[in-house]
């Protein structure tokens, strides 16, 4: 089933399905490295017992993933994609790795210096976060909405993921000498392995499928300068290139600021979905939620429980009837998430385990969906160079939507020793 029916020109979406699978695998690696950081909280709350880790390090990610996306979004037409997503998965590579080499080089005893140095590698992960992500999302838009669905599934797959990795290898070595630190280990050498998988799949097969070249060229007669690079790797030389260098024969696109005006709505409920979510996810979950039979387990089951359905949820908009396409609609159920606040804070004050986790679950299960359907709706319309600057500016809303809720987190520490 089809999100948006176009009219299909013979052969240009052969490769389809294979081009939705890389994208999901795709946006896989995306957050893979910033959900490890978050599954691995635990081992850093035995570390760093008095930082609160879980917030201090989602502040430090913010400002370089906000600040980075807002340059990146500003400079969008000028930037070519295939080099800005090859760099950030790289990157991505390297800070993953480095964050082993921390834990190695400390003996795995903590301190100040080693605290600094993971802080700094997690403020990279928001740099690279804004290089592949905001390019992925602008690429994307200009294609199929199957394909960004795909991909924003696969973001919100990587949280699942990374969740049910990380119970299973506490679960392994729970029972041994640093268990804690050895599962640690483990999972950030698997993270680092699909962030290797993903950079080969879109240096060397995502960009010579068929459906993805279609898309690509079509972008280009309608004057997007930042498909070229990726053409010229799929091994194709445009006939129309002189078209694009001749400022005279390019279609006319609407400015940057009309685009973003344009969709305002849109990127204002982007921000406000990941702001409500973001205020209570991880920090919340970590810190307010008192003791449990679950123990030490109980915060990561709640964060796996939030991955899971915010993963499953983004499948939904696949769904006709399911989908929201209204962008009043939208609007109002990104209000109504709002009641999420106050159900949080009376059910960890009076409810118990079994009422967070269900709580837990909706929370994620309304950030997938709405997410998606804002996302597959706003660039329909738009020519290519309009739907990548668009995209551009919906990752960067999404972005500042983060940091609004990361700060605003701290806030449940009102009336709490800190």
């Amino acid at each position: 089933m089809t999100i948006a029916e176009e009219r299909v020109v013979p052969g240009a979406y052969k490769g389809k399905y294979k081009a939705m699978l890389i994208c999901w695998i795709l946006g896989l690696g995306t957050l893979i490295a910033w959900n490890s950081v978050m599954t691995i909280a635990d081992y850093y709350y035995q570390l760093f017992p008095k930082y609160h880790p879980s917030r201090v390090l989602a502040l430090v990610y913010q400002p370089f993933a906000l600040g980075s996306m807002a340059i990146l979004a500003y400079n969008e037409s000028k930037i070519n994609t295939r080099k800005r997503n090859l760099i950030g998965y790289s990157l991505y590579i390297t800070s993953i790795f480095l964050l082993i080499v921390v834990d190695l080089a400390s003996s795995g005893k903590g301190g100040v210096g080693a605290y600094i140095c993971i802080c700094l590698l997690v403020g990279s992960f928001g740099l690279e976060d804004a290089l592949v992500e905001g390019g992925v999302v602008g690429d994307l838009s200009l294609m199929l909405p199957e394909l960004l669905q795909s991909y924003m599934a696969g973001l919100a797959a990587s949280g699942a993921l990374a969740s049910g990795l990380r119970l299973i290898t506490k679960a392994a070595f729970e029972k041994t000498k640093n268990g804690l630190r050895k599962s640690t280990m483990l999972f950030l050498a698997i993270s680092a392995f699909l962030e290797i998988l993903c950079f080969l799949l879109y240096a060397f097969v995502f960009p010579k499928l068929p459906i993805v070249k279609h898309f690509r060229k079509k972008a280009a007669t309608e004057g997007s300068k930042t498909v070229l690079a990726d053409l010229a790797a799929a091994g194709i030389q445009q006939a129309h290139q002189l078209d694009v260098e001749d400022g005279s024969k390019l279609p006319q696109r609407m400015s940057n600021k009309q685009v973003l005006l344009k969709n305002l709505d849109y990127e204002i409920n982007l921000f406000l979905i990941f702001m409500l979510s973001l205020s209570i996810i991880p920090g919340f979950l970590y810190e307010n939620t008192g003791n449990h039979q679950l123990g030490t387990w109980y915060p990561l089951v709640l964060v796996t429980m939030f991955n899971l359905f915010d993963w499953l949820a983004r499948y939904l908009p696949l769904i006709s009837w399911l989908r929201i396409e209204s962008r009043k609609g939208i609007t109002f159920a990104v209000l109504c998430r709002f009641l999420f606040i106050p159900a949080f804070y009376f059910t960890a004050k009076y409810g118990d385990q079994g009422w967070m986790i269900m709580l837990t679950a909706l929370l994620g299960l309304t950030n997938g969906h709405l997410t998606v359907c804002i996302l597959t709706a706003a660039p329909k319309g738009f020519k290519g160079p309009e739907q990548n600057a668009l995209g551009n500016f919906l990752v960067l809303f999404l972005q500042g939507g983060i940091a609004a809720g990361v700060i605003l987190d701290w806030l449940w520490l009102i009336g709490k020793r800190f």
